[in-house]
Parts: C-alpha cells; structure tokens; sequence
C-alpha cells in the first residue's frame, strides 16, 4: 500500500527574489528541473522549504502553485505542524486538501512533551486530518526524539501510514524496521542513510539533494530498492563530499547555492538564516567539479 511514497521525494526549496518575495518563476523551474529527473512525489514546506519564515497565506499560494503547475501529476505530501496542539488541528480547517495525497507532520518542538504528549498530539492531528499521516522524527532540530517504541505504537493508528526518519541513528531504524506494521512506511529523512535504510526495510528517501540532482540521486535509490545495493553504495559514495556542505550553514542554505551555481534560483533566504558565504559556495564549486556533477545539470 502507498507505493506512490516509495523512492525519491523531493523535499522542495521554496525560492526567493532579492526582496525575500518568493520567485514563483524559480519555483515553477525546480518542479519542473526535479520532475524531469524522476522524483516520485514532492514534499511542499517542510524544513528544506523554510516553512517556519513562510507565512500561511504563501503556504497556501504555494500549494495551489503546485497543484497548478505539477507537469507529472505526481503526489503532494504538505509540511502541517507545530508545537500547539490546538492549532495544528484548527489549521487544518483552512487548508484545501484537495490533490493533497498526504501530510507530513513534524514531531512538537522545543515543549520537549513525553511519549504521552507526544502520542495524544499525533492521534489528535490523524484524527484530524482528511488525508493520511507521516511522522516526521528529526531530534536535531525539535530536541526530543521520538523512540521507535514510540513511532511503533502511534503506526497502529489507522490514519499514520509512514514515519520521515532523521534521527540518523541506525539502530532505531532497525528496531522501526523490525516491529512495524507491514505497510507502514519507514522512509530515510536523510540522503546519505538512504541507501543503509532500505537495506533494512525502507521504503525510499524524502530528499534535499534531489532538488538539484534528482536524475542522479534517483539512480542511486531506485538500484537499492532493486536490491542492487553494490551499484547503489558506489553511487551514493559520489554525494559523500557534497553532503555535509549542504547543512554547514543551516539547511537550505547549501542546497540553494548549488541550484544559483547551475543557474535554477538564487540563493537568497530568509532571516535567521543568511545565504552561502563566499567561502562555503567556493568551496562547494570544488566539490562539484571534482565529483563531475555540474554538467549534469541546467544548461
């Protein structure tokens, strides 16, 4: 089941004019850039589409933009939480669901509540919600991590369907692995873990490099879901390097200066974060050309 969310799903920037207006223009481009590459489903304002600085109303915009100009008809996974409870639920009442396929809803942050909390916070918001629920688990930025007891426990709700796991610890993906629901969906929310993830039972990766290199990076995680894992180690060992650089100075940082360097957007956020230093887009310049990826890409 939900084999529309196994492979590659871009978890798309949201860019931005020099003024911090967001650049429909450039958005239309990147859905277009990663549809041709072959990604299988977006991810619209997660953490990679800086949704804590996108107000609702251009939540909303980019959603029907989305809906408007998805030249594949692929699925919509939308970014719906936060750490009030009350006003996840409530939010969802002015968000039109319609060509949503589901939401992806990030785990409470800085409450730090306990597994209670936690689990009384995501019946409410499955209850809730219309479309289906993944999880979303990352502790390096919410400061609580979800324990795969857990994540286990809250999948035998009938409406959570997949877990978005960034904790980056191995041993509790295999324990999700090892004690889920058969068609509950563990999904890497980490590129360089995708390939170690699916070994063990994943089902595929919601990505941040795909946005600049979805053909590519789609090559490598469709090989492991094949089950040819020695073609996917290799090739996954060429975004080794580029990997870290993307979140040196804060995610999307990294990943928008690549897509200004092949000429897709500009780099521009929004504060708190700053775009690329001189020195991290040189140095990813490097990276690039060394690891042959820049001619793959806009021309």
């Amino acid at each position: 089941m939900h084999t529309q969310f196994h492979g590659v799903g871009v978890a798309i920037v949201t860019p931005f004019n020099a003024d911090h207006s967001i650049d429909f223009d450039g958005f239309g481009r990147v859905i277009n850039h990663v549809s041709e590459g072959g990604v299988r489903y977006f991810v619209l304002q997660g953490t990679t589409g800086e949704s804590p600085t996108v107000t609702k109303a251009e939540k909303q915009q980019l959603l029907q933009y989305l809906k408007e100009n998805n030249p594949r008809s692929l699925p919509i996974v939308y970014g719906v939480g936060g750490n009030v409870t009350a006003d996840v639920v409530a939010g969802m009442n002015d968000i039109d669901f319609e060509g949503v396929d589901a939401i992806l809803s990030v785990c409470p942050y800085y409450n730090k509540p306990g597994k209670r909390g936690v689990i009384e916070h995501f019946t409410r918001v499955a209850d809730a919600s219309p479309v289906p629920v993944i999880l979303y688990n990352i502790p390096f930025r919410t400061g609580i991590n979800m324990s795969a007891e857990t994540i286990v426990e809250l999948a035998q709700h009938p409406n959570i369907i997949g877990v978005k796991e960034a904790s980056c610890v191995i041993e509790q993906c295999m324990e999700i692995a090892r004690d889920k629901p058969e068609d509950f969906l563990l999904i890497s929310g980490d590129d360089v873990q995708g390939v170690p993830i699916i070994s063990i039972g994943g089902v595929g990766v919601m990505s941040v490099v795909a946005n600049a290199y979805p053909a590519r990076f789609c090559g490598v995680i469709d090989a492991a879901l094949q089950g040819d894992f020695r073609t996917a180690g290799r090739e996954l060992g060429h975004f080794l390097r580029i990997d870290p650089l993307l979140y040196e100075e804060g995610n999307p940082v990294g990943v928008k200066k690549i897509l200004e360097i092949i000429g897709l957007i500009g780099s521009d956020v929004r504060l708190p974060l700053m775009k690329a230093s001189d020195d991290l887009g040189e140095r990813m310049k490097q990276v690039l050309q060394q690891d042959h990826f820049i001619m793959e890409l806009v021309a």
